[in-house]
């Protein structure tokens, strides 16, 4: 039987390890897992993640096991943080290792690669009857590692198991919300990384900041639609999901998504981009996914779409640039916020 207060995160890169730490200093009894033994052999002697937080100390009670089902065995909640692309993967490889009771929550951001499934559809077929909740939000690994002041949000069907692990990561520096919006939330948290490429590559190619403000609310614009179509709330996108997430990735510097853009703007091709941020950059595959379901409810979503096109080598910034201030004179809200255009 599972043990309630016991957690177990999935995915030892940088945000992994800043929620990992940050539920051992809350008194969470903390486990932290990684493919890579040799890197958490190095972690736990160290209390350091050199590779992706370097110099910032993590607490002496934090576990770390590089044996997945010692790792999840009689876990309260199973906490995955992997990227988007591994996420069925490791579903599949906790369904036989799970206690009955085991919770399910994720911080992973983006949708099942080629189909457009959210995450949360994929916890439902595949380790189906638990409860299962998505965090998200404005929160850089680094500054919650190093103990800044950062809040996210918490997002399940069940309000008491959303409230239960708003409790594991609630600090005095560290304010964790919760709600019952999950594809609004998963939304906010996906589509942001795709403008956010947007307004790295207006930055990189130093267009000022009306340029950045006007991409920031325009992709609003196209956040909101979008999740109003799928049947999101859009009070969960104009919150920490959707519209904080949004905020950040597209104004710090810390964001892989924002740099990917800036190196763009700045000329570098797309896979010496990616090589250089060393790291997953969720935007290259999302885009696809966001392009797709905004076709197949019938929305113009100019600035995702022109994100997609320069990051599949279709058009050159300047010429997606060029198509978007193209586009026709018309009013901000012809038929209403919501309406397709």
């Amino acid at each position: 039987m599972a043990e309630a207060s016991t957690l177990a995160v999935l995915g030892a890169g940088s945000w992994g390890t800043a929620l990992a730490a940050l539920a051992a200093r809350n008194g969470t009894p903390t486990r932290l897992w990684g493919r890579d033994a040799r890197a958490l052999a190095e972690m736990a002697s160290s209390r350091r993640n050199q590779r992706y937080l370097p110099g910032l100390a993590l607490p002496e009670s934090l576990v770390y096991e590089s044996d997945l089902a010692a790792a999840v065995r009689g876990a309260g909640v199973v906490l995955i943080v992997v990227p988007s692309h591994a996420f069925a993967s490791i579903l599949d490889e906790l369904a036989p290792l799970l206690d009955a009771d085991t919770a399910i929550a994720w911080a992973t951001k983006g949708f099942e690669p080629g189909t457009g499934r959210f995450l949360h559809e994929l916890v439902a077929e595949k380790l189906p009857g638990r409860p299962a909740a998505v965090i998200t939000g404005p929160s850089f690994a680094k500054e919650v590692a190093a103990g800044m002041p950062s809040a996210v949000t918490v997002h399940s069907e069940d309000a008491s198991f959303a409230q239960h692990l708003a409790s594991m990561l609630h600090a005095p520096d560290f304010r964790a919300y919760s709600g019952n919006d999950v594809l609004g939330a998963e939304l906010g948290g996906a589509m942001k990384n795709v403008l956010a490429v947007a307004t790295g590559v207006a930055d990189g190619m130093e267009l000022g900041l009306n340029a950045r403000a006007g991409l920031i609310t325009r992709g609003m614009n196209e956040m909101l639609r979008l999740g109003v179509a799928l049947g999101a709330r859009p009070e969960t996108l104009m919150g920490l999901s959707g519209l904080g997430d949004l905020v950040l990735t597209c104004t710090g510097d810390l964001s892989r998504n924002r740099r990917l853009g800036l190196a763009l703007g700045k000329g570098v091709a797309i896979d010496e981009a990616v090589r250089q941020i060393g790291q997953v950059v969720e935007s290259v595959l999302t885009a696809d996914e966001v392009v797709r379901l905004a076709t197949k409810h019938g929305l113009d979503l100019p600035i995702s779409a022109g994100v997609r096109a320069v990051l599949h080598g279709e058009v050159t910034p300047v010429e997606g640039l060029k198509a978007l201030m193209g586009r026709e004179q018309k009013p901000e809200y012809p038929k209403g916020l919501f309406e397709p255009r």
